[in-house]
């Protein structure tokens, strides 16, 4: 008999994603969406949320970040005893809470996966696993679930704060990046100037600006992003300034001291090999 796996924002993006991703691994998959349609083949569409839940072995939240505690609440004392609520926002202490604190016999997955719905096979794509109830228990169901992907544990309170930069850092910049570049009435012409740092960054930023607002913010909203993010306004500032009052042996210190903390983990010039080869596969 099929495993049953029910996915909660099933119209989505990533909820379109998880929906083929379990119908393709040959489990019966309903979907459920409050507010967007509900497409795919081999998926059986809900019109109620809690006869969603009933007999799924599985329960996926692809639901926004802050109403997401709120409904593990409510679908918590619904489901049947031993199934399993798997859930992948990208903010984790508030949802971990709400985990920790459903009934007994449920089974918590929370996990980060850090992909978009555009990829075409979990091989090799990284999943964040945070431990809820039995760390050594729930990383082996979500390796089972998602064979071939690789698995980084790390508690809630850390994942955020990892986050905050992973996402958030750069999410806040290239929205801004985005802003600006919008705004010019001449970019064809900048685009035949540009170079292969002006052609990565926009790609990068543009790409970003496909993800739905509510998710960007949700991003942006990390609480722990106010610290990078002020560290980041501190020396945008500083350098300014710097360089307003003529103070290049400052400038040129604050450079060196970032090329040699880089070097302790990273090979820059590596780095720059690798951007020529994004550049090319893109332009292809």
């Amino acid at each position: 008999m099929k495993k049953k796996v029910t996915v909660l924002g099933a119209g989505g993006q990533m909820g379109k994603w998880f929906t083929k991703y379990f119908a393709g691994k040959n489990f019966e998959v309903i979907g459920y969406d409050s507010e967007n349609k509900v497409t795919g083949k081999d998926i059986m569409v809900s019109d109620s949320l809690i006869g969603a839940i009933l007999k799924a072995d599985y329960v996926v939240l692809c639901t926004p970040t802050r109403r997401t505690p709120e409904i593990i609440r409510l679908i918590a004392k619904e489901m049947q005893r031993g199934t399993y609520l798997i859930e992948i926002s990208s903010e984790k202490s508030k949802v971990a809470s709400s985990l920790a604190k459903m009934p007994a016999k449920i089974n918590p997955i929370c996990i980060h996966p850090m992909f978009g719905p555009g990829i075409k096979t979990i091989k090799g794509q990284n999943i964040i696993s945070v431990p809820i109830k039995d760390a050594k228990s729930e990383l082996t169901v979500a390796k089972s679930l998602f064979e071939g992907a690789n698995f980084v544990t790390i508690d809630a309170v850390e994942h955020d704060k990892k986050i905050a930069v992973i996402l958030g850092l750069t999410h806040l910049m290239n929205v801004v990046f985005a802003k600006i570049i919008s705004k010019d009435e001449k970019m064809m012409l900048t685009e035949k100037m540009s170079g292969t740092t002006f052609r990565v960054q926009k790609t990068l930023a543009e790409s970003i600006m496909t993800e739905s607002p509510e998710l960007i913010e949700t991003i942006i909203a990390n609480p722990e992003i106010r610290r990078v993010a002020e560290e980041l306004w501190k020396d945008v500032g500083r350098l300014l300034t710097d360089v307003q009052e003529s103070k290049t042996e400052d400038v040129i210190n604050y450079i060196k001291e970032v090329q040699e903390r880089l070097k302790e983990h990273t090979d820059i010039n590596e780095s720059y090999k690798r951007l020529t080869k994004m550049v090319k596969a893109v332009e292809k």
